[in-house]
């Protein structure tokens, strides 16, 4: 689902509890709340604040322009926070 959304690529993880979906493709748009997305750092909180979905911003852990999302959750909270996700890059401008 993640790569589904506009602007993000996700790699397959290859047995861990979170992944690394690049959002390259998202620099350097603006939120449908009007917020710039300028960083990795600016989309996580963007998309926590219009949302209410949280990851951890790449650039925390030296990979940016991505963001950290942990699968570590039921298949139902996975599928809603990426549903979110997809419509908020749908709605960058």
């Amino acid at each position: 689902m993640l790569n589904a959304a506009e602007g993000i690529t996700c790699p397959t993880p290859d047995g861990a509890f979170y992944v690394y979906p690049s959002i390259a493709g998202c620099i350097g748009k603006t939120s449908p709340g009007g917020k710039k997305i300028d960083t990795d750092e600016d989309f996580a909180t963007a998309l926590l604040e219009e949302e209410g979905v949280a990851v951890v911003f790449g650039g925390a852990f030296g990979l940016s322009p991505n963001f950290r999302v942990s699968y570590a959750t039921s298949d139902d909270n996975l599928r809603e926070a990426c549903a979110r996700i997809q419509r908020f890059c749908a709605a960058l401008t």
